[in-house]
């Protein structure tokens, strides 16, 4: 194949539509596993690749001047690192070359391929795993300028619609619906009351979010173990009165199968706090909170059947919002292909240019004193000689329809469309 043949993107990859997780599990490539991953690459001629390890995927994203040689390197390098024959893992690989495989890279980085759409971490990955192909020399200008594009299509999506402004799992809404409440979290108190993987996992959401005050009390013995493991204030069981009447949010998550948080205690806590609002997240099975509670002033309670409600709704805007991301990502792939087109061109059109003028030289050295009249017309039969005989040539060697196609196409370089179109140069080429 010629050296200057044009590269074109390749992707390669088991996700969590086509393989099973056991497969990715196998699959997988950390830092540590990087550098012999792209040295098998690399061995098998793909120069400009990255691959992408999530827990939805774990993908080869490329450029190559022969994309299905590419395709296959990167297959046998995945079944190599998961130990098994290419044939056996064929079945749950995802292969794309060209457009389609313009088009996965750009919807990755929109995170328009993850199993849930719009969550912001994925450009982070996508950027982070280029910076770790660019360390061991696997980003070449033409995979360069592919990410950038691709950043480009999923900041346009990020600015232009909705896709990521709703949470889509109970505890990032968990997270919303405690801003809506107090604002910024970083002033709030937080208390978790018990054990449970829920209560633990929205705890663990809203310290992310900001919550640096988070105290941990339950009825449980474990409870100021578990608090100083995990860095909490503890608070004694006991002092659960004192606790509620300090916390902007409270967590339940011990299911005890009675009601830990009363009203008569809530309303306790609420006197001591003059009224400012509470959010109370009852994340136990059977659940924590009386329901009563929610009948008082300043009080505010969201059960996990509330809080799924919040993610159903954020998923469903979500799925609508794709529709208009993958118009952008469309839109993008095509601007990202005429820029190639337009720069490949790029060095037939200073060829002409050159060869042109080289004839405007020859002309006036032949006949220095030939007016402008006479020197322009010798011009322009030079010019049209060479393809004036290819024309007839076309026409006797391959019949009057490819002539006229040639026509069309020198219609259209040289056209009246062509001249009102200006081609972004002057009479003078500037």
């Amino acid at each position: 194949m010629p050296a200057d043949f044009p590269a074109e993107p390749f992707v390669v990859g088991a996700t969590h539509r086509s393989s099973t997780v056991t497969l990715r599990d196998r699959l997988f490539i950390d830092e540590s596993a990087a550098p012999h991953f792209f040295q098998l690459l690399a061995a098998a001629g793909v120069r400009q690749a990255l691959v992408l390890s999530t827990c939805d995927r774990v993908e080869v994203q490329g450029m190559a001047t022969a994309p299905d040689a590419a395709i296959a390197a990167a297959r046998t390098a995945l079944a190599r690192r998961a130990g098994l024959d290419p044939a056996q893992i064929a079945g749950q690989l995802e292969e794309f070359s060209a457009d389609a495989a313009a088009r996965r890279i750009f919807a990755v980085a929109a995170s328009l391929e993850s199993q849930v759409i719009g969550e912001s971490q994925v450009l982070g990955q996508v950027k982070a795993a280029h910076r770790l192909a660019g360390k061991y020399g696997m980003v070449g200008p033409e995979l360069e300028g592919c990410m950038q594009a691709a950043y480009g299509a999923a900041k346009r999506v990020r600015s232009e619609t909705p896709i990521a402004e709703r949470p889509v799992t109970m505890a990032s809404g968990a997270v919303q619906v405690a801003r809506d409440l107090h604002g910024d979290l970083s002033g709030a108190a937080g208390l978790l009351v018990g054990l449970g993987d829920m209560g633990d996992l929205i705890a663990g959401q809203l310290r992310l979010a900001g919550l640096e005050r988070l105290a941990l009390t339950g009825p449980s013995r474990r409870s100021e173990t578990e608090a100083r493991r995990q860095g909490f204030h503890f608070v004694p069981f006991e002092q659960l009165d004192e606790a509620l009447a300090d916390a902007d949010i409270v967590v339940t998550a011990a299911g005890t199968g009675r009601y830990l948080i009363t009203p008569e205690l809530m309303r306790a806590a609420l006197k001591q706090r003059r009224r400012r609002p509470v959010l109370l997240i009852d994340g136990g099975v059977p659940g924590d909170v009386d329901p009563a509670i929610d009948k008082l002033d300043g009080a505010y309670i969201y059960t996990l059947d509330d809080l799924e409600s919040v993610a159903r709704e954020g998923r469903a805007n979500r799925e609508v919002a794709a529709a208009a991301a993958w118009a952008i990502v469309e839109s993008e792939v095509a601007a990202w292909r005429r820029n190639l087109a337009e720069r490949d061109a790029v060095p037939a059109v200073v060829a002409l240019r050159r060869q042109v003028e080289a004839m405007r030289d020859e002309i006036l050295a032949a006949d220095p004193k030939a007016d402008a009249a006479e020197a322009t017309r010798r011009l322009v039969n030079r010019l049209l000689h060479g393809p004036s005989a290819a024309l007839r040539r076309l026409a006797a060697e391959h019949g009057a329809g490819e002539a006229a196609r040639a026509e069309r196409v020198i219609a259209l370089l040289f056209g009246p469309e062509s001249a009102e179109s200006g081609g972004g140069e002057n009479e003078d080429g500037e």
